[in-house]
């Protein structure tokens, strides 16, 4: 038997944020954080070979967004 918080749930699994941004396939939706707020929701459209940029469509009628690792940002599935 596992103890007892060594398995994530479902849900807490679905929101963890993704540290290795490679992973995420395009077409895939998220939800990028900043400081504890979601700033930006929307579809992957290509994420860099490094992993490090990522670009976004977002889900409303704005063009699509460029997201830097480096700028302190987290990315989450939604």
């Amino acid at each position: 038997m596992k103890a007892r918080g060594a398995v994530l749930s479902r849900r807490n699994a679905h929101s963890a944020a993704i540290t290795d941004w490679r992973t995420l396939q395009a077409g895939e939706r998220v939800e990028i954080i900043k400081q504890a707020h979601v700033v930006a929701t929307g579809e992957v459209e290509e994420v860099s070979q490094s992993g490090n940029v990522l670009w976004l469509v977002p889900a409303g009628p704005t063009e699509k967004q460029l997201f830097l690792k480096s700028d302190g940002v987290q990315v989450r599935r939604g």
